[in-house]
């Protein structure tokens, strides 16, 4: 049978060996980690709503009942277009009859001074559980420490898109609950959570309604929201803003952006759009490689411009746009991939990819979201957490994490503690460092 490999564990592989099962194709999905990553759900495990395995679940146990398809375990260093293998970091090497690349992204930095050194990022399990580490250790610091301002904790998150906002929201939360339920002495006046954003508004790429509502709530939970601010340093010091003004954190945590910039799919010799995603044809073949597709995070996905979308929009010069780097635009996309290997299995010809907008949300925490739909119709306050909460149950994936999750959200609702607000590995010896850590790719480690 013909080989299909697909370098990526992540939604938009998944999706892919998913709608290959049962096809006269042998797949074998390839990913550093031997568990796929909810990353929607990260910002939970940052800080302690959830645990690490809440949002994780063994690639094995998912494809389980995919008899033709199997899973290994390893690092891809390199791929060999010419010759239609890939290799391993252990030396081992694959063949293929058909490529799928699906191995997302990483944090973007722009370039900008100290962030690799000093700021912590989101993309991974491991980064989530790196700030959670940080962050609570922060707060025992400021606990233990005398009633000096400079022991007040302030943390910084850059980025106001989903990310940052969700951050900075349950941020809110888990400080109120150290102060009211862990009894951790520290100021609320002087604690300080500082979302920077370089747009004029939170959400830029959602509709202006629902900018201004997560900017209103964030506010009301005593969020500072800086916005029209540029970050020209990030140092042991903090955060220096143009215009030179220092803001002075105890956490830094980068929410800006990503790139795919040194992950796999950078290394293959293809054209490249903003934020180096890889060009691909309409049927998301790699051009002069009709062998080989690239889906998700890593592909310069186009399609017509929504009304509004995830943070990740990018404006192109013709009448179709780049596709957020959102995890529907990965799973539909790891599906067309996946359909068109079927199509020249067949001898038919491939199809062009389309879009279905189905909307993007972000919560702002308790009883607080923000749901945009595809005709750009705005859901806020108790009712868009609940379109929140059962959309996110429902791509949760293992029967096991959607009831623990569930058992989370219901005993959050009713504003009672939970959570693991455990320090467990890693442990920074003071609140200054170290914070940086070596960024991979979560699907295939490059």
């Amino acid at each position: 049978m013909k080989r299909v490999v697909i370098v990526g564990g992540g939604f938009a592989g998944l999706a892919a060996a998913r709608r290959l099962a049962g096809e006269p194709v042998e797949v074998w999905v390839v990913d550093q980690h031997n568990f796929h990553t909810f990353q929607p759900l990260l910002y939970q495990v940052a800080t302690a709503g959830l645990d690490p395995a809440d949002v994780a679940y063994p690639i094995r146990t998912i494809l389980r009942r995919t008899r033709n398809a199997r899973f290994v375990h390893g690092r891809v260093s390199r791929c060999d277009l010419s010759r239609r293998t890939i290799l391993l970091t252990d030396g081992r090497e694959l063949s293929y009859d058909y490529l799928v690349v699906a191995s997302g992204a990483s944090a973007a930095t722009f370039g900008v001074p100290g962030v690799i050194d000093h700021a912590l990022f989101l993309y991974t399990l491991d980064d989530a559980r790196w700030v959670r580490n940080q962050v609570l250790t922060v707060l025992e610091h400021s606990d233990a420490a005398t009633s000096d301002e400079t022991t007040a904790p302030v943390i910084v998150v850059v980025g106001g898109g989903p990310t940052g906002v969700e951050m900075a929201g349950a941020l809110s939360e888990l400080i109120d609950i150290a102060i009211r339920h862990d009894r951790l002495r520290l100021d609320p006046a002087r604690t300080r959570i500082v979302v920077l954003d370089a747009q004029n508004r939170l959400l830029a790429n959602f509709s202006p309604v629902a900018s201004e509502y997560a900017e209103r709530i964030l506010r009301a939970r005593g969020v500072e929201v800086r916005l029209g601010c540029g970050v020209e340093e990030v140092s042991a010091a903090g955060v220096r803003l143009t215009g030179n003004e220092l803001i002075r954190a105890s956490v830094v945590i980068w929410a800006a952006g990503v790139t795919v910039e040194g992950t796999i799919a950078a290394t293959l010799e293809s054209q490249r759009a903003p934020g180096g995603r890889i060009v691909v044809d309409t049927d998301l073949s790699l051009v002069n490689h009709p062998e080989v597709f690239v889906a998700g995070d890593a592909a310069a996905a186009r399609g017509p411009a929504p009304k509004a979308h995830g943070e990740d929009l990018v404006e192109s010069s013709d009448t179709q746009h780049l596709l957020p780097q959102i995890a529907q635009v990965a799973i539909q996309s790891g599906d067309h991939a996946a359909r068109q290997i079927v199509r020249r299995l067949e001898g038919r010809s491939t199809t062009s990819f389309t879009y279905h907008d189905k909307g993007v949300m972000a919560t702002i925490g308790h009883r607080s979201a923000v749901a945009q739909l595809p005709g750009g119709t705005v859901v806020d306050g108790t009712v868009g957490w609940v379109a929140w909460l059962v959309l996110h149950l429902i791509y949760l994936i293992g029967f096991r994490n959607r009831v623990v999750v569930l058992i989370n959200w219901a005993w959050h609702y009713f504003r009672w503690p939970s959570g693991p607000r455990l320090i467990i590995g890693d442990v920074p010896h003071s609140p200054a460092g170290p914070r940086s850590r070596h960024v991979t790719c979560s699907e295939c480690g490059s």
